[in-house]
């Protein structure tokens, strides 16, 4: 099959960026992919919750996803939403961080909520607190369909092994990483993190990236890595998309997970163990 990854530079303005991610995935349609993958926050990049309170919406009335998942329909491809910052409803009025599969039908097929938030100070001048404004989600999540069986992640998750093996041993072939991870620890860690997660559960993992300077209206404007990979279950770098907006193409084959996997059986040698004291 060929996946298509979308690398996006959202703004905090979603109308603008439903137009371009609208042109890309239709682009990719046109070339023949029949999965094509979209960032994280695809709807909008911001860390201002005052902007993030007058311009987000409940998925109910998220525009963004309506209109993929009726794109999804026209084209008649599986659509992964990388993830949609939303309303929750939460009396603490915090967003959640939702994971969309589309249906070539335009159903949705699978949520995800991240689970893990990026709490983190990058340095003395960066610190991120994503926990005050999103509420994270505590179910991992895999859906089936007729091309494979998907694990659903996003960004700062890839941290977190335990996470893709849980998936992995719920027969997941095929990882999926939307991300909009930050320009400095992506230069560091991105591609490394991204192929150890192939690697050890000999899946394929597919990462569409945020990239370069995301424009803000209100509040700090931010970087992102770039960066969309595509691995293989053996490890291998089979696309780039480097730092440019744009759609980088590959073609997957899960007889190619099959292969990894019987080769390094690893997932049949989980042993329980005790300590440490």
């Amino acid at each position: 099959m060929k996946v298509a990854l979308v690398q996006l530079s959202s703004t905090d303005d979603p109308e603008e960026n439903l137009r371009t991610t609208i042109a890309l995935t239709g682009e990719a349609a046109g070339r023949g992919a029949g999965f094509v993958l979209t960032p994280e926050v695809t709807n909008c990049l911001s860390s201002d919750r005052a902007l993030q309170n007058s311009v987000l919406r409940e998925e109910k009335d998220d525009m963004t996803l309506a209109r993929l998942g009726l794109l999804a329909g026209e084209h008649k491809i599986w659509l992964l939403i990388g993830s949609l910052a939303l309303k929750s409803g939460a009396p603490d009025g915090r967003f959640v961080n939702r994971s969309f599969l589309i249906s070539p039908s335009g159903a949705i097929v699978a949520r995800y909520d991240k689970i893990h938030m990026f709490d983190v100070k990058v340095s003395a001048s960066e610190s991120y607190r994503e926990s005050d404004g999103y509420r994270p989600g505590s179910t991992c999540v895999v859906a089936r369909t007729p091309f494979g069986v998907i694990g659903m992640t996003i960004c700062y998750d890839v941290r977190f092994p335990h996470l893709y093996r849980a998936l992995a041993k719920a027969r997941a072939e095929i990882l999926t990483v939307p991300a909009a991870f930050n320009d400095t620890t992506g230069a560091a860690h991105w591609e490394t993190l991204l192929r150890a997660r192939a690697i050890e559960n000999g899946a394929y993992v597919l990462a569409p990236a945020q990239t370069g300077s995301h424009a803000a209206h209100q509040g700090r404007q931010r970087r992102t890595h770039g960066h969309s990979l595509a691995i293989s279950p053996w490890g291998e770098v089979i696309v780039d998309g480097g730092s440019e907006v744009g759609v980088s193409y590959a073609d997957i084959d899960l007889a190619e997970v099959a292969k990894a996997r019987n080769r390094v059986p690893s997932l049949n040698h989980d042993r329980p163990f005790e300590g440490p004291n």
